[in-house]
């Protein structure tokens, strides 16, 4: 029988910092405000035709969804060390990366999916830009297929 993995999601120090700020902005603040809107619903009378206290209850389902949710991901998170002593582009690094078609260099991270987010340089370490990247070294040229066809990539200089 192979030596087993951790069951959960690979997540940076700072990803877990900001799910537990959401988790407990989300238990404290949103319930509250949701807990409000309800209570001021109700003040204006009939349940059965009054729009703005269904509205409240649908929201607070969604809200206690949401928290379920990420419980969940923090009960599974496996928080991996970032190696910045290491010389290539592990988890948790920061590196520049050039296009080699366009020219253009963007400067990425490589997190765990439930971190990822495009618009701040986030990539999933599961994206299969990642993928190709992770292990790699300065001046390192890459070939990936993406979804836009296939992309060369360099390594610049890791942050």
């Amino acid at each position: 029988m192979p030596a087993s993995q951790p069951i959960g999601e690979s997540i940076t120090r700072e990803g877990l910092a900001a799910l537990k700020e959401e988790l407990y902005e989300l238990e404290t603040n949103g319930r509250r405000a949701i807990s409000q809107r309800i209570l001021a619903a109700r003040e204006l009378g009939d349940l059965k035709e009054n729009a703005e206290y269904h509205a409240a209850k649908e929201d607070q389902a969604h809200l206690e969804t949401r928290i379920k949710r990420l419980r969940q991901r923090l009960r599974n998170a496996v928080v991996e060390d970032t190696q910045t002593d290491h010389p290539s582009f592990t988890f948790g690094r920061t590196a520049e990366v050039r296009d080699e078609d366009t020219g253009a260099v963007h400067t990425w991270t490589i997190v765990g999916s439930t971190e990822a987010n495009r618009a701040e340089g986030k990539l999933s370490a599961a994206s299969p830009v990642a993928k190709a990247l992770l292990g790699r070294e300065p001046g390192d040229l890459v070939e990936v297929e993406t979804p836009r066809g296939q992309r060369r990539l360099r390594i610049e200089r890791l942050v």
